[in-house]
């Protein structure tokens, strides 16, 4: 499942590039738009600067913009910067790999592969969508799961 922040951060960098070109866009823009908290909005757009995916400037005329087209920046990106893997399981991840804790040997767990089979088949969606693709709701196989 997805963090309230990842889906914050999506969401505003979702906003961000629909504005992408025309210049800043005030923090209090995209937190009013999106709804999401501005203390909190602060904290992720910083995050997502020092990451190297949003520039901002100070002042009145100020603002935050995306540091990369929108085409180069894919959802995996942002669920890895905010969640930190794909993985659901902690075995199951590529970058924060740890065994799990009470589990049987990885070579025998069913589970440990299923969850592989899950994490590459989120990666190859998420790294292959990017803030720029629309999403046609032909696309959406089933609303609520």
């Amino acid at each position: 499942m997805l963090s309230q922040r990842t889906r914050y951060t999506i969401r505003a960098l979702l906003h961000l590039a629909d504005r992408y070109g025309e210049g800043p866009v005030q923090l209090t823009e995209i937190a009013e738009t999106q709804n999401i908290p501005a203390k909190f909005l602060t904290v992720m757009l910083s995050n997502m600067r020092r990451a190297g995916l949003v520039e901002t400037m100070r002042g009145r005329e100020g603002g935050y913009w995306l540091a990369r087209t929108p085409d180069t920046i894919s959802y995996g990106d942002i669920v890895r910067l905010t969640r930190g893997s794909l993985g659901l399981v902690p075995c199951a991840s590529r970058l924060a790999y740890e065994p799990c804790d009470h589990c049987v040997s990885e070579d025998k767990c069913r589970l440990h592969r299923v969850m592989l089979m899950v994490r590459d088949e989120t990666a190859r969606i998420l790294d292959g969508l990017s803030l720029a693709d629309p999403i046609p709701p032909e696309m959406i196989q089933g609303e609520a799961a």
